[in-house]
């Protein structure tokens, strides 16, 4: 069998996969269907300083290849994650990767130096949160704002730092290059991308938040195409992730440059998509004679 082991900023994965942040809870339901151990990472439901209850339903729709999410963040807090949630993952044999998002600038660093004091392996800042002291634009979508708030995690954190990005944006890639040159040791994309259904019946929005976040296979291109623009514009790790749903996927989106990648909608269908991603991706780089999944990263050859 190929070595599908990668390594991000000197963490080392036994596998690039990993359930992306919201699509998996704290893993303990899934726990029940296989060893969390078989993956290669976990990335953390997103917490917050404070405890928040998210949005009012109705805050899912289905859409064709996809579905639309206003979920709110909707989570426990970050002292019931760190005291009840996360030294249980700890022992799960995976790397941890904690998600975490603010409101404010100092909410974030906050929330990275609490959890600097965690054996949580690594952390990722989530900007597409709105930033309610600059009108509630997100911090993703300022390429000023986003290099603020990855310098202040920065500084109160010596864990290594994946920042999230917002495809809801002009330049991806000058998103990207704004928190490398901040101090992040590397980049996950993308989140999902702005949409809207309609109850033609009633003529109101489905999701009671009126707009949601798009995520399933009918994004997919769109995140391969961020991935490659990305990691041809920055010299520290992508983690690709956007449709993620079969081993195929997964070796696309690491030829696009991705170190690593996160698999969400695709869970929710099948919860045991990440391990069926595994093992194809294995079936694939055999049959191509592949020793290592590394010897694929970055591997496309435009025209």
């Amino acid at each position: 069998m190929a070595d599908l082991s990668v390594n991000v900023c000197g963490v080392d994965f036994k596998n690039p996969i990993i359930p992306a942040s919201g699509t998996f809870g704290y893993g303990r339901e899934y726990e029940e269907m296989y060893p969390l151990s078989k993956l290669g990472g976990i990335s953390t439901k997103g917490t917050t300083l404070h405890k928040r209850t998210g949005n009012i339903a109705p805050r899912i729709a289905e859409t064709h290849s996809g579905m639309l999410n206003s979920v709110g963040l909707q989570n426990p807090g970050i002292d019931y994650f760190i005291n009840t949630e996360l030294p249980n993952l700890m022992t799960k044999g995976t790397v941890i990767i904690s998600n975490f998002a603010g409101a404010s600038i100092e909410e974030c660093a906050e929330a990275a130096a609490k959890l600097d004091e965690t054996d949580v392996h690594m952390l990722e800042l989530n900007i597409s949160c709105p930033n309610v002291k600059q009108g509630g634009a997100a911090f993703g979508t300022d390429c000023n704002i986003a290099a603020q708030v990855t310098a202040a995690v920065r500084k109160a954190t010596k864990k290594p730092l994946i920042v999230k990005l917002s495809p809801n944006v002009t330049s991806i890639t000058d998103i990207a290059k704004s928190v490398e040159a901040a101090g992040a040791d590397a980049v996950s994309l993308i989140n999902t991308l702005l949409g809207m259904r309609i109850n033609i019946n009633n003529r109101r929005p489905i999701l009671h938040n009126n707009v949601g976040g798009m995520s399933g296979p009918a994004v997919f291109p769109i995140a391969v195409r961020m991935v490659w623009q990305v990691a041809n514009a920055v010299n520290i790790p992508v983690i690709g992730m956007g449709g993620v749903s079969s081993g195929r996927d997964a070796i696309e989106m690491m030829m696009a440059g991705a170190s690593a990648v996160q698999v969400g909608a695709a869970i929710f269908t099948d919860p045991y998509a990440p391990i069926k991603i595994i093992d194809e991706m294995n079936e694939w780089l055999d049959s191509k004679g592949i020793s290592s999944v590394r010897e694929i990263i970055g591997t496309v050859q435009p025209w």
